[in-house]
Order: C-alpha cells, then sequence, then structure tokens
C-alpha cells in the first residue's frame, strides 16, 4: 500500500458528517490521486463533452411536461454515476451534524460503525438512479452506481443489463459498503480501479460460464463413456446431478474441505473402490452420519438427491475427467447456463453442439425484472418512505414493523414457470428476489441493530417459491438442481457459515406435467379423451419461455391426436396460432380470472407475436371488457448466444398486467458481444399504451366523444344536384339584385379544391327554409331552374335520355323535397347562424390546414366545418397538437393517401385546453396573423395555393435550406413569405402548448399519451355534470341537461369541478403504508406540483389530512421519489 493511500485515509477517517456537500469535490478529487486513478476532466461549455466531470448537467422532465437541468455531482461515461450523500434537505436544518447515538466520530469510515437508518444516503441513491434516466440517449446506463458518504464509506450498486434500472449491492450484502479503513486492501483498490477503468471486467458472467462451459463439457464426456456402456440414460442424468451437487457442497465447505475431490482422486488410483465409496458418502449425507469413504460426519442434506444412492462404475479416464472438473471454482458455476449446458451434456443428439446455444443470463434477467421485479420494488420504494416518516417521527418500532412486514410479503411471493426447463428463468428470479431481500435485511439492521434480525434466521426467500411446470422429468430435475445450487451460492455470498439442516428441502416445487394439456386415461381409439386445460398452481407472477413449434407445424410436430386435442382444450385460441400463445392465451385467463393473486406474466415468445395470427390471441384480451394491457415489450431480441457457425434465435418478449396501462416497447439501438457471453444489448424506449402488435401508440380512435363540443362541427352541406351551382352571371340572370331576400338564398360557395388551390368564384342556391311555393311566388326564374336542373335533370348515357335528377332518386325524402339540399345540415345551420365567420378545413388533404371563411360562405360536403369565430379555436385547431391528434385519429384516402379529418374521430373526442379568457389573447392573435398572411399572399400573387405553401413549408421544416429549393418552390418561398408562416406556426405551437401547461417539444407520443388522458378526465368530469362548453351560450340551451340550462353558466369551470370534488372525496386511510400509496397517486395523476392541502383536499377529513400529507411528502422528498422547488409543492419524479 503507497504512503499516499494511508495519508488520505488518516486525512479524511473519522470527520464527522454536515459538510458532505462542501467537501465531496475535494474528497473525491484526493481520492482519485491518491489511489492512481483517472482524474475527472475540467468541465467544458457542450454538456455533449463533459464524459468525466464533476457536476455534469442532465436535463429532467418533470411528470407535467416542464423541464430543468439537474448535476450529477461525478460521471464518468461508461462505468458510474456517482452521487454525493447530501447534508440536508430542502429547506430543513441539516440531520446529521451529529454522529448516530453511540456511535463516536473516530468510529467513522470504520466497518462495525454503527451507521443506522441514513434517509440522505438512501436519497443520494435514488438520485443517482434517477439521473442514470436522464442521461443522453446515446449514453448507455453506466454498469455502476456509487453513494459516498464523505469520510466514511463508499457504497457500490451494479446492474451489468445496462437497462438503467435495480442497481443491486455488488458484490453483495457484505462488501458493498467501502468503508476508508479498506482502502489498506489491495483486492478492495483493484475493484475501484476496474469499476474506474474497466467497469465490465467485474461483470461475473463472464468468468461463470467459462467456468461453467468447461465442467458441462467434462461431464458429457463422462455421460458417453456411460451411455457406450449400456446404462438407461435417465440413469446417468441422475447419477451425474448428484455427482455434481457433491462437487458443489464440497467446493462451499458444505462437506469437510478438500474431503471430496481427494476421494475422487484415490478413486482414480483404483477406479474399482469409486461405486461404493461413493455409495457410502451418498447415503450419510442423506441421513446425517458418520461416513468412512472420508472418515468423518457429513452434515445432513436429505432432499430428493440423494435418496437413491446408485453409483456407476467408470474408468480411470472417467474419474479423471471428475477430478478436473471437482477442481474448478463451484462458487463460479453460473446456474443460469448451468441447466441448459447439462441438458445438451446428457444428451446424445445435443451434445456435439454443447455450448454453442444457450441463453445468457442477461437475457432472462431482461424479462424477469419487468415481470417479477419492477413491481416488488415499486412497493419497495413505497415501504422506504412510509419509514423515513415513521423515523422522523421517533417510532422506531412501527418502522422496523413496517420493514418486517414487506419482508414477509416478499417470503410469501410466488414465482411460477408453466414451461420450466431446466429452471433458469426460476434461477434468475430467485436471484433477483435475493438481492432485493439483502436490502430489506440492510434496513432492518441500520433500524435496528443486529439483534432486529433475532427470529427471522431460516425465514428467507428460498426455492419452495419458485414453482415449476416442466414435461420432461430430466429437466425437471436439473431444474430443482439448479435453484438448491443458486440458492446455497448466495447463502454463501451474502450470510456465509453454514445453511441449517437439513441443508436440502423436498418442497415437490418442480411439477412434471404438460402445462397446457391434460385428459383422461387414453383408450384404443382415442388417446386424448376428454381433453382439458390442466389447473397450474397459484402464483403472484409466471415467467418462463414456452415451447416454439409454428401453428402450422403442430400435428407434424406434436401429433395429429394431440393437436386436435390441444385445440380442443383451447377453443379461444386460433388454429393458426404458435405453440407458444397456448401459454400466452391461459395465463391472460388467470391474470382476468375474479379474485386471482397473479399480478403480472410474462414471456418469450416468437417474434411472429405481432402478426396477424398470433395477435388474434392478445387482441382478445387487449380489447376485453376487463382488459389487460402489455406493459413491456420487445419486439425484436436476441435470445441464444450467437456461435461463429449459425445465427442467433430471435424472439420477442411481453409483459401484461390486469387494467388499462400504459407500458414501455423496447426497440434494439445496438447489439455488441453477442458471440459472447457478456452481450451488450441497448434498448430505445417509447412509452404510451402498447398495442397488439407491441407498436406504441394512443390508441386515440377509443377516445369517446365529449359533450363540451357537441354541435359546433359538422360536414358542409350535401347538394345532391349539380343545378344548385351557379357562376355570378347566372346568379344575377336569376334575379340577384333584382328580387329582396334573394341575395340569402344564393350565397358563395366553396368545395376543398376551392380551398386547397383557387376558389372557382362559384355559388350556390340555398332554398332551405322556403316552401316550394315560398320559391315559386318569390324566386320564379330561380323555381325554374331548380326544377329542371335538380328534379327533371335528364342525361344522355349511352345515346340515350335518362332521369339523372332527384325524380330518379330512390330516397323519398330526397324526391319529395326536391328544392332543398341532399343533407342541408339542419344542426350546422344555427350553429353557423348569427356568426361573421366560421372555421373549416378540407376533410381530405395533404395537409391539416384550418382557415376562417366569410360567414356568408356555404361549405361543401367535403369541408368539415367549426362553428366558431374565435380565432383562439382556430389558432388550437391549427397547432401541432390538434394536427397530431388529427392525423393518428383519422384515416388516410385518395390516391395520395392523403389524411382525412373526421369529425366523430378526430373533432368530437379532442379535448380543448380550458383556459381564462385573458389568456387568450397570444393564440387568438398568432391565428389571426396566419390567416391574414396567407390570404393577403394568396390575394397577391395568383400562382399561390394553399397546398403549394405548405408543400414548401414542409420541406424547410425536414431541413431542406432556402438555397436548395428549386425554382419553382423558391418561387413560392419568396412570394409567399413562408419564412413568416413557419415562425409564426412555431410560435402558435409553443402557445397553444402553453395553454394546455405542456412543454413545446414534446413529442408526438406523449402529446397523444396527454390528450388521452385529458380525454379521459374531461369525459369523466362531464358525467359528473361538469362540461367544459366550446361556446356555452349556444350549446347549454341545445345540448345542456335541464339545471344546467337552469344555470346557463359555465364561466368557471375550474371552480365547477373543485366544487364536485368536494362533494365526493374519499376517507383518507388510516394505515401509513396505504397513505403513501394513496399520495403518491395523487402526484402521478396530477402531472404538475402539488402541495399538501391540494392534496389533503381530495380526502376527508381534509383539515385532519392535511399533517400527515405533508408528512408523506417530506418523506417521498428524503427518499428522492419527489421533487421541490419551493418546499411547498412536490412533484412526484419520472419512474424508470
Amino acid at each position: 500500500m503507497s504512503s499516499a493511500v494511508e495519508a488520505f485515509i488518516t486525512r479524511w477517517q473519522g470527520r464527522e458528517g454536515g459538510q458532505e456537500r462542501a467537501n465531496y469535490g475535494l474528497f473525491l478529487g484526493e481520492f482519485c490521486a491518491d489511489l492512481d486513478l483517472p482524474r475527472p476532466d475540467p468541465a467544458s461549455a457542450s454538456t455533449e463533452t463533459n464524459d468525466y466531470v464533476f457536476e455534469r448537467a442532465v436535463r429532467e422532465l418533470a411528470r407535467d411536461g416542464s423541464a430543468s437541468r439537474r448535476r450529477i455531482d461525478l460521471y464518468k461515461r461508461g462505468s458510474f454515476v456517482l452521487e454525493a450523500k447530501q447534508s440536508r434537505f430542502f429547506g430543513e436544518k441539516k440531520l446529521d451534524e451529529v454522529p448516530e447515538k453511540g456511535t463516536e466520530a473516530g468510529r467513522l469510515g470504520r466497518r462495525g460503525a454503527h451507521r443506522g437508518w441514513d434517509a440522505l444516503m438512501l436519497n443520494a441513491r435514488n438520485q443517482a438512479e434517477g439521473y442514470v434516466r436522464l442521461l443522453p440517449p446515446d449514453h448507455e446506463p453506466p454498469p455502476f452506481v456509487l453513494v459516498c458518504d464523505v469520510g466514511h464509506c463508499i457504497e457500490v450498486y451494479a446492474n451489468f443489463r445496462r437497462d438503467g434500472k435495480a442497481y443491486d449491492q455488488f458484490p453483495d450484502r457484505r462488501s458493498f459498503r467501502i468503508y476508508l479503513e479498506e482502502l489498506r486492501d489491495p483486492a478492495v483498490r483493484e475493484r475501484l480501479r476496474l469499476i474506474w477503468t474497466d467497469p465490465t471486467a467485474l461483470d461475473p458472467a463472464r468468468h461463470r460460464a467459462e467456468v461453467t462451459r468447461d465442467i458441462a463439457s467434462r461431464l458429457a464426456a463422462v455421460s458417453k463413456t456411460l451411455e457406450q456402456d449400456g446404462h438407461p440414460a435417465e440413469e446417468v442424468a441422475m447419477f451425474l446431478m448428484r455427482l455434481l451437487f457433491t462437487m458443489f457442497a464440497g467446493d462451499v465447505d458444505l462437506l469437510p474441505k478438500h474431503a471430496f475431490t481427494q476421494l475422487l482422486r484415490d478413486c482414480e488410483r483404483r477406479p474399482e473402490i469409486f461405486p461404493a465409496m461413493l455409495g457410502d458418502l451418498w447415503a450419510a449425507m442423506d441421513k446425517g452420519t458418520f461416513t468412512a469413504s472420508i472418515q468423518q460426519k457429513v452434515k445432513r442434506f436429505n432432499g430428493e438427491f440423494f435418496r437413491s444412492r446408485v453409483a456407476l462404475p467408470l474408468s480411470r479416464q472417467a474419474i479423471g475427467e471428475l477430478v478436473a472438473a471437482a477442481d474448478r471454482n463451484w462458487r463460479e458455476v453460473e446456474p443460469a447456463i448451468f441447466g441448459t449446458l447439462l441438458e445438451q451434456a446428457l444428451e446424445p443428439t445435443e451434445r456435439r453442439r454443447l455450448g454453442a446455444h444457450y441463453t445468457p443470463g442477461r437475457y432472462v434477467e431482461r424479462l424477469v425484472v419487468a415481470t417479477v421485479i419492477d413491481p416488488l420494488r415499486a412497493e419497495w420504494a413505497e415501504v422506504l418512505s412510509t419509514v423515513e416518516r415513521q423515523k422522523s417521527a421517533g417510532r422506531n418500532a412501527d418502522a422496523i414493523a413496517t420493514v418486517q412486514g414487506f419482508h414477509d410479503k416478499l417470503r410469501e411471493t410466488r414465482v411460477l414457470d408453466p414451461a420450466c426447463g431446466t429452471g433458469n428463468f426460476l434461477y434468475i428470479a430467485l436471484l433477483l428476489m435475493k438481492k432485493l431481500e439483502d436490502e430489506v435485511l440492510e434496513a432492518i439492521v441500520d433500524l435496528g441493530g443486529q439483534e432486529a434480525l433475532t427470529g427471522l434466521a431460516g425465514h428467507s426467500v428460498d426455492p419452495h417459491q419458485f414453482l415449476g411446470l416442466e414435461l420432461n422429468p430430466r429437466a425437471a430435475a436439473i431444474a430443482e438442481l439448479v435453484l438448491w445450487i443458486g440458492h446455497l451460492q448466495w447463502h454463501m455470498r451474502s450470510k456465509g457459515g453454514v445453511p441449517g439442516e437439513p441443508i436440502l428441502r423436498a418442497f415437490h416445487n418442480i411439477q412434471v406435467m404438460d402445462a397446457v394439456l391434460a385428459a383422461d386415461a387414453p383408450c384404443a381409439d382415442d388417446p386424448y379423451p376428454n381433453p382439458r386445460r390442466p389447473d397450474w398452481p397459484q402464483a403472484h407472477f409466471i415467467v418462463g419461455n414456452p415451447p416454439f413449434i409454428g401453428g402450422k407445424d403442430l400435428r407434424a410436430r406434436l401429433s395429429p391426436e394431440k393437436a386436435r386435442a390441444l385445440r380442443a382444450a383451447h377453443p379461444a385460441v386460433n388454429e393458426s396460432a404458435d405453440l407458444v400463445m397456448y401459454w400466452w392465451g391461459r395465463a391472460a385467463d388467470i391474470l382476468l380470472a375474479r379474485g386471482s393473486i397473479l399480478r403480472r406474466f410474462g414471456f418469450v415468445t416468437t417474434n411472429s407475436i405481432s402478426q396477424v395470427f398470433q395477435r388474434r390471441v392478445t387482441e382478445r384480451h387487449l380489447g376485453a371488457r376487463r382488459p389487460l394491457s402489455i406493459v413491456m415489450a420487445v419486439p425484436d431480441h436476441p435470445w441464444t448466444r450467437q456461435a461463429r457457425d449459425s445465427a442467433a434465435v430471435r424472439i420477442a418478449m411481453t409483459v401484461a398486467e390486469a387494467g388499462s396501462l400504459e407500458g414501455v416497447v423496447g426497440e434494439i439501438a445496438s447489439e455488441e458481444n453477442i458471440e459472447t457471453d457478456a452481450p451488450m444489448i441497448a434498448l430505445k424506449e417509447m412509452r404510451g399504451r402498447v398495442n397488439a402488435d407491441l407498436t406504441v401508440g394512443v390508441d386515440v380512435t377509443k377516445a369517446p366523444a365529449l359533450r363540451a363540443n357537441a354541435g359546433v362541427c359538422s360536414p358542409g352541406m350535401k347538394l345532391h344536384g349539380a343545378g344548385f351551382i351557379v357562376t355570378q352571371r347566372e346568379a344575377f340572370a336569376l334575379g340577384l339584385r333584382r328580387h329582396p331576400g334573394l341575395g340569402d338564398h344564393i350565397r358563395p360557395y366553396r368545395n376543398g379544391r376551392d380551398l386547397a388551390a383557387r376558389p372557382r368564384g362559384v355559388l350556390a342556391i340555398d332554398l332551405f327554409g322556403l316552401t316550394i311555393d315560398d320559391v315559386r311566388r318569390r324566386f320564379p326564374e330561380v323555381y325554374q331552374r331548380v326544377r329542371l336542373e335538380v328534379k327533371e335533370k335528364v342525361a344522355i348515357v349511352g345515346g340515350v335520355e335518362t332521369p339523372m335528377g332527384r325524380d330518379a332518386n330512390n330516397r323519398r325524402s330526397y324526391r319529395d323535397n326536391w328544392w332543398i339540399f341532399g343533407e342541408p345540415r339542419r344542426e350546422l345551420r344555427p350553429a353557423l347562424a348569427g356568426l361573421h365567420r366560421y372555421i373549416a378545413t378540407v376533410e381530405t388533404a395533404k395537409h391539416r390546414v384550418f382557415q376562417f371563411l366569410d360567414g356568408t360562405i356555404l361549405p361543401d360536403n367535403m369541408l368539415v366545418v367549426v362553428a366558431s369565430d374565435d380565432a383562439f379555436d382556430l389558432g388550437v385547431l391549427s397547432s401541432r397538437i390538434h394536427t397530431i391528434w388529427a392525423l393518428r385519429a383519422g384515416g388516410w384516402l385518395g390516391i395520395g393517401n392523403d389524411p382525412r379529418y373526421s369529425k366523430t374521430r378526430c373533432f368530437d373526442p379532442f379535448p380543448h385546453p380550458v383556459v381564462p379568457d385573458a389568456r387568450k389573447h397570444l393564440v387568438r392573435a398568432l391565428a389571426e396573423e396566419i390567416d391574414g398572411h396567407r390570404k393577403r399572399v394568396l390575394a397577391l400573387h395568383e400562382h399561390l395555393t394553399l397546398t403549394g405553401l405548405y408543400n414548401v413549408l414542409d420541406r424547410l421544416r425536414a431541413g431542406s435550406k432556402p438555397s436548395a429549393l428549386g425554382a419553382k418552390d423558391r418561387k413560392v418561398f419568396d412570394d409567399g413569405l413562408v419564412l413568416i408562416l413557419q415562425e409564426l406556426h412555431d410560435r402558435l405551437d409553443a402557445e397553444v402548448a402553453a395553454a394546455y401547461g405542456w412543454p413545446a417539444d414534446l413529442a408526438e407520443a406523449d402529446i397523444l399519451a396527454r390528450l388521452l388522458a385529458l380525454n379521459r378526465e374531461r369525459a369523466r368530469e362531464e358525467k359528473r355534470g361538469l362540461v367544459a362548453w366550446l361556446r356555452p351560450a349556444y350549446q347549454i340551451p341545445r345540448f345542456g341537461t335541464e339545471v344546467e340550462r337552469a344555470r346557463q353558466m359555465v364561466s368557471d369551470p375550474a371552480g365547477a369541478v373543485a366544487a364536485t370534488a368536494q362533494a365526493r372525496k374519499a376517507l383518507f386511510p388510516k394505515n401509513e403504508l396505504e397513505q403513501t400509496v394513496v399520495v403518491m397517486a395523487a402526484l402521478a395523476a396530477a402531472g404538475v406540483p402539488l402541495d399538501a392541502a391540494g392534496i389533503a383536499a381530495r380526502f376527508r377529513p381534509a383539515r385532519h389530512v392535511r399533517p400527515a400529507v405533508g408528512d408523506v411528502l417530506l418523506a417521498l422528498r428524503r427518499m428522492g421519489q419527489a421533487s421541490t422547488e419551493d418546499g411547498e409543492s412536490f412533484a412526484l419524479k419520472r419512474a424508470a
């Protein structure tokens, strides 16, 4: 050890807390220098280049869409995020100016110094993990998160999956906290050096896979020898499994040290004694007695492995292979792949490809984390915040009881793999739940000291909670072995010492059975009578990798009889579905069954799950009255370790949960080292509603129509007769300006082409509201024209005079009312009455452009009309927010596949922003300016059209420079002043976003998600009588309820919402953990910062609730789960 390290320890050890923020930079700078680690770089003005700096800036997007800058205390790209313990919480006095009671300052920095519950360290860890999720998209999540307590310790957490989730204590619970005095240990300094310089070298998978493959290859050689000697395959398999568990037991000191290896060496010299010596040892291991084979008493193992003690004879060479296998470090065996390799070693047809194809543990972890660990860690976060609140109130016993309650729940959690194979999914679930359990136990010790663990001995997460169904008996036996090896490995690493006897227990948690088909005993003419779905064991989570057989191959691969029986047992699964979908459908039915304890299920499926034949299974459940949602999906992911001579298998992952929920779809951003045992797969995640085809997107087509929009939007007039259209000259000939009142019935007329290109200048005869006698008496020329050109219109078709007018129409109403438009839009006319202008858009058009039309103009059926003269409404409809909604909600028509604007799908469900009139002026001004700008340039330049203007605008938005435009487009750009049009639209988009209270740069998916959420919120409010009418003075008398018509007032919708909410307040729960849950739910639902009073107002009795809500908010802040800018209002931080 260098003198610099010793000087560093002496300088910093024992310093009292309270000045972490002032000292952490100095401490870490000296730390790097004295330990010969690379020093941080000077920060540059360009954040993109700051890959190893103090105070690295990142951008945080709050739930309400607002952005703020945060700073990572120390960041090294590809290595770690480090956060130093805070000196205090916002607005509070320093919490740690005095060492924990009973702890002298001089003890700090030494192992054994009682730390106690340290909310500031927990907060720092949550902050650090949160910063991982804020890193730029091109920065992969680093494998390490470090938490520094200046002058005392550094806590190390790792995640080699590189998904930014669930960082665990590294390397284990006993060693994750590095105290200053431990820097004297060369192994600790080397671990730190690698964290700084080569972090992936610390990935255990890199070393364990090699060890595991070597052992499996040696067992394969032994297996081959025994089969050549004529021993049955199943007898060989069970014999080898007993052998390898004995090797493991010898290496982890469950047997006397080196005793078994020495026994094998003795037998290598004298092969003839091998069966008897080994049989004697196994008999003693079963009962826990003395054995002559190693001349010592051994522990009682029991379980299933040693009830049969048959030891098969082996040659000297075969025993030599066992000696070599036993010499390997069995603590480093990787159970996640061990089962697969062992199965390959034992199966003659698989032995030649041993190690070429298996699933790396990292891939399995991705699915297990999403299915099992994410919901458990979300609960743990709620527990920690509740405990902090109890601890701060001096109720330490309650805090311990809360953590112990979660530990009890963790021990009762059951995980089922209904196609468990050799158990790799169950092992990974066990491993990750043990890691979480270690954090729980650490919290108990922090709260109550080591004695708080009294009574928990023997009560921990263990293999009995991990249930499997497997058709292959040998694979089922391997799965049980894998679980026990993994469990005992964890015990040795985390706790040390020998577990209680019997060391193994026969839990019978792996059942040998067909998971998707049960039948009565076979008979002569029917091998599967009475086919049905078998019952599955109850579990809280289901996860696994069912077999892949394509639907078209079922008959050939299973047999025609079994395929027929399988389909009879699962009538809801379409015949073309792949075999894996029978598992998916069964799990979905269990999830949605009333009273089910199942919380989530996750499966690996063929990556054709998003295609139509497989999608029918998922669609049935996604669209059910009681639906489920896909909360995580990866449509295309590598699965097996890729060998040089073959391509890797590709799969899809899906995780489902009951209810209508948003989810995450991961797309592969990069794949590295997939031919190795430590592949790195980076995902690009998209959040939102996950559809059956595994795309993310809000399903806006399911948004309900809002009463607020009733009666103000409609298609224009449907003439049903070209004779209604006249030119200006024809109109004068018909008496325009001669007959009083005719100007009200011959009006300018516009269709889609008139708006998108140039107006034709035509008019339409509109006789709505007049009887035929009125028309004949008042406007005889008009009467005659309409009768000839509409009622009695004829055309020459094929040389024959053919009736084409209303007289030939099949609809009686059209024949009888021949002088009136076919669809005169009776509901639209009163909405337009009295308006000097209204808003219109072309129903099917390349660009979604809204504009004002003069109130005298009659709109054609191919225009969609909004009966409003308010420029604020024009601005909202012209904004990016509404355009994105309209593009997703509407369809596409025509040769150009142009977007279609549907009243019922695009307008009726659209939630307009509700803002006071005083705040609408900016949107109004910009909308007026845009509309005026377009009309002005179109009037000045006859070659310009709206379509042409927006074609050029689209090119600019796509990145084209004006100088790069072609001659025609440049002419449009110059004459249309398109740069100004672009600027106005950009400003309008920002102002409309502000009217919603959202950032202007939201992604499309976020906009759609927010709009759909707002639509549903408005729909719920409308059911309670709170309607944010678009034109209240017009709408309420026509569409309002009796009460609303009586009030005739919605000038303060926000106040009305508050009044109704007051009448429907819920009781505030008494249980503190439930209080944490409802406060977090309130923050999540709000999307904006709330103070204690605002949340308390949602519950009764509000006056008594407020202090408890305040306590929860402070606890959430301390745990880093909520943020505050002013110490009063709090916002929930975004989840991973």
